[in-house]
């Protein structure tokens, strides 16, 4: 094949040219800047959880859940996919989030060691009670800080205690906000809000019939004090919790107390290796408790303990419990 005739230019002062012109052109065009990465919708965002402030600057990619009832929560605002580990159940998974929970890892059957918890790498770890934090373990809130890992504690489980339903409203919100889904949170808190106010009218102008809870224990009875989301559920539900004067979530009492309380129901919480029959029939064959109202009669409402803690399930639970405390309501 033949080209175009052209005039020959020497080659060298062609290439040189060539070369020149644009290193002149970028020494002479003024320098421009990365453009910075525009932050997600609603960050950074700033929350104080028990007395630890964190930034986030972006949702978490890589949250791990300790215990049910915040493993539920993070199901529940749709948030499958940001898990990448999970631990700890004390009952069944409620069947409308079976599906999602199925798709994430379990790490431990209860609490993971640290160097489990560590292979996971996640960027956020959601304890549900204190215990999932636990230093001896190597697993603090400040170990993992120190690790680069954010952290949450359920707010049932904050040294200042007291929990009630708007602790649970704003416990759902801060976690929709925390991975960039407030409106997930807002849909969720109306529609909890339309069925505990649907029971309030149920029981509405109840007598409050006295509560003794019993969740475990033999030689004293571990019981639901006033500080825990438990105490609300019961008096929303038309009851009086007996032990409302015990300061924590969770607490032991003598089964001298319980005798002197009277209650008229017997609420048992549902978890564990014994079961609810056990747990009657260690009531109902204890003499000390024979002249108790509730033994005496017979009056006993079964729980899931993932029912009464601070979670999802708690709306739905006020209804179930005043139905037992209440049939002809």
């Amino acid at each position: 094949m033949s080209w175009p005739r052209r005039t020959r230019l020497p080659l060298a002062p062609l290439l040189s040219a060539a070369v020149l012109l644009p290193l002149l052109a970028a020494c002479s065009a003024p320098a421009k800047e990365t453009p910075a990465a525009k932050a997600a919708p609603g960050f950074p965002y700033t929350v104080s959880n028990c007395g630890v402030k964190t930034t986030f600057k972006a949702p978490p990619k890589r949250a791990v859940t300790m215990n049910q009832h915040v493993t539920e929560v993070m199901l529940a605002l749709g948030l499958e996919k940001s898990l990448v580990g999970t631990a700890y159940l004390d009952d069944t998974v409620l069947p409308a989030y079976k599906k999602a929970y199925d798709a994430v890892p379990v790490l431990a059957k209860e609490y993971p060691s640290k160097e489990a918890l560590l292979a996971a790498n996640p960027d956020f770890v959601y304890g549900g009670y204190s215990s999932a934090f636990d230093a001896k373990a190597g697993r603090s809130r400040d170990d993992l800080m120190a690790a680069g890992i954010n952290s949450r504690l359920n707010m049932e489980y904050c040294p200042s205690g007291a929990s009630s339903l708007a602790d649970l409203y704003r416990e759902v919100d801060e976690i929709a906000r925390t991975f960039g889904v407030p409106d997930r949170g807002t849909r969720w808190t109306a529609e909890a809000k339309k069925t505990v106010a649907a029971t309030e009218k149920k029981v509405d102008g109840v007598a409050p019939v006295s509560v003794f809870v019993y969740d475990s224990g033999d030689k004293a009875a571990f019981t639901a004090g006033g500080k825990g989301i438990g105490n609300e559920l019961i008096t929303r539900a038309g009851g009086r919790n007996v032990f409302a004067d015990l300061d924590k979530p969770f607490g032991d009492a003598t089964w001298e107390q319980v005798v002197a309380r009277k209650p008229d129901v017997i609420v048992i919480y549902d978890y564990g290796s014994t079961t609810v029959e056990q747990k009657k029939k260690r009531l109902l064959d204890d003499p000390a408790l024979k002249d108790v109202p509730a033994v005496k009669n017979r009056r006993f409402a079964v729980m899931p303990l993932s029912d009464a803690v601070l979670g999802v399930r708690v709306p739905a639970a006020i209804e179930k419990l005043a139905t037992q405390l209440h049939p002809t309501r």
